[in-house]
């Protein structure tokens, strides 16, 4: 190992910063029955985690989320949820099974879902993408600009490729053929090459009557309404239910915050 780490040295013409491997990325390991063997050092881990970091396209908006920051207080549903989590990150990928994360708006849905890519990229880099639904929508179809520069191959790709993804606010768009057929693609694609995917939603599993500030008997949407019943059972095959219920916690923040003075 000091041969290697010395090699490593001299050839950068400096002091290595990594006193463990030399900054060569690999140190030796001794067994207690004196069998050696090479491993990533923690050094390389720690900066290949801060590549993957940058390239999950986490919105600057939701980079302050982490798993510790997340109080769920007294709310069994969102402790249940964030013990969940806790769960999915130590077992992944032996059981790469995503989460579905659904509640009404405000609860932690989108907190929980970058607390889990930052978690899975820093102790296990695994590579991982967030994408808001509406946003991929909307990029796919500014594709069919003649004077666009970029096709949807290459929108899709990494979708496709990466090993974990998030899907935020899925069935936020109001529902037509082409947003069917597109949310099929994407997920079918996933579930036939086996990637996790991590999904939010504020729709119901099923649809509901009597919606607060609706005229009476009027039906809101559910999400097999938004993407297809199709591709509402295709994804209780791909993901965990996450449920969470509780007040929202913008609105809380909002109410407690100090008033300004005319």
């Amino acid at each position: 190992m000091g041969a290697m780490n010395k090699s490593t040295a001299l050839i950068a013409g400096k002091a290595p910063v990594c006193s463990l491997c030399g900054d060569s990325g690999w140190r030796e390991i001794v067994s207690d029955d004196d069998d050696k063997r090479v491993t990533r050092c923690q050094c390389f881990l720690g900066s290949r985690a801060d590549r993957l970091l940058s390239v999950a396209k986490i919105p600057a908006r939701y980079e302050h989320c982490e798993l510790i920051g997340y109080e769920p207080g007294a709310n069994p549903s969102l402790v249940s949820a964030k013990m969940t989590v806790r769960n999915f990150i130590q077992q992944y990928p032996l059981d790469r099974t995503g989460l579905m994360f659904r509640g009404s708006i405000g609860v932690g849905k989108t907190h929980l879902a970058v607390s889990t890519i930052k978690e899975l990229i820093r102790t296990k880099n695994v590579p991982c993408l967030f994408c808001e639904y509406r946003d991929l929508l909307k990029r796919i179809q500014d594709c069919y600009n003649p004077a666009a520069e970029t096709t949807e191959l290459e929108v899709l790709r990494p979708i496709f490729e990466t090993e974990v993804l998030v899907l935020d606010e899925l069935g936020a768009v109001k529902p037509s053929q082409w947003v069917w057929d597109t949310v099929s693609f994407i997920l079918n694609t996933r579930y036939n090459d086996n990637r996790t995917t991590i999904i939010t939603t504020n729709l119901l599993d099923e649809a509901s009557l009597g919606v607060p500030g609706r005229p009476s008997g009027m039906r809101e949407d559910s999400l097999g309404d938004r993407i297809g019943e199709r591709m509402r059972s295709r994804i209780h095959e791909m993901c965990r239910t996450v449920r969470m219920d509780g007040e929202d916690f913008r609105e809380k923040f909002r109410s407690n915050a100090p008033r300004s003075r005319s």
